[in-house]
């Protein structure tokens, strides 16, 4: 078993009161399927499959990710199961050695559709049930093992049991460890959902296309991008552009936008200065509208109001 040095440094930080939980992302698989290209690097939506997965559980204490180092958008923790290639459970294994707290989320990098609801949920349905592990299950109903929730004192003990018996995990399929846990499963195909085709990379990138996914995909990939950790209310910057274009000039949308965002920077870039920005220029534009109409002809004749 060996391990990499990051490339930045393992997330922690205040998890408020919620208990501490570490991950383990698995992205070192071969990618038969698609020709042996790099799954983890495929980007969906601008931002590569290994990235998305990341951002669903950007709130663990540690994050181990199982494949040689890359660039990621967030630092992690490397790791590489010992020969490379041995499999979901020798991976997991590696990936466990650098883990310390005592509930682990488990994930594969090919999960276009995985958000950081469902990794709560994951934990909750854990914690709730006092199994071993809660997973999700696909749109058949089948068990994906590789988005799940467990408890780390069981995962060490029956991996530790299958290594002993099988003189080591390499190439050991992932039922073997399922097989001897109690498990609580929860529905959620769209998060399940995983790219192993080039037909499901295609279908990845037609979904977050659609009206109802597209903004919010975007402003994603935009922070991602930008390097922003910033949750802020979209609508209230949409109804800025919109009454900038509508009261002043519709390119006074686009740079509205812009000097908000740079107000609420200055102002410490918290949400609550993002919404005090949005909320003054608003007024600003509305204030504007109404002086405008305040100087149209209110008749025929043309005469302005208080024109004596």
């Amino acid at each position: 078993m060996t391990s990499h040095e990051p490339l930045g440094h393992e997330s922690c930080g205040d998890r408020g009161a919620a208990p501490a939980y570490d991950a383990v992302v698995l992205a070192g698989g071969a990618a038969r399927r698609l020709g042996g290209a790099d799954k983890p690097g495929l980007r969906v939506g601008g931002r590569a499959l290994l990235d998305r997965v990341l951002a669903a559980c950007a709130d663990a204490r540690t994050t181990v990710v199982v494949a040689d180092a890359r660039p990621t958008a967030r630092p992690v923790r490397w790791a590489r199961e010992d020969p490379p290639g041995g499999g979901p459970l020798a991976a997991l294994g590696a990936g466990l050695h650098h883990t310390t707290a005592e509930e682990l989320v488990v994930l594969s990098a090919d999960l276009p559709f995985l958000g950081a609801a469902t990794v709560r949920q994951l934990l909750a349905a854990l914690r709730a049930s006092g199994t071993d592990g809660a997973l999700l299950t696909d749109a058949d109903g089948r068990d994906q093992p590789l988005v799940a929730a467990y408890r780390t004192p069981a995962l060490r003990r029956e991996l530790a049991a299958l290594s002993t018996g099988h003189g080591g995990l390499t190439g050991l399929p992932l039922r073997r460890l399922t097989a001897a846990l109690d498990l609580t499963r929860v529905q959620d195909p769209v998060a399940a959902f995983d790219c192993d085709t080039w037909d499901d990379i295609a279908s990845a990138r037609a979904r977050i296309r659609e009206h109802g996914h597209v903004l919010d995909e975007w402003i994603s990939a935009a922070k991602d991008e930008l390097g922003i950790d910033l949750d802020v209310d979209i609508h209230a910057l949409l109804d800025v552009a919109r009454d900038a274009a509508h009261s002043v000039a519709r390119p006074a949308a686009p740079l509205t936008t812009f000097l908000v965002g740079y107000a609420a920077a200055q102002a410490g870039g918290s949400p609550e200065a993002v919404a005090e920005a949005a909320r003054k220029v608003s007024a600003l534009a509305l204030r504007w509208a109404e002086e405008d109409a305040g100087d149209k002809p209110d008749d025929a004749s043309g005469t302005r109001p208080d024109a004596g």
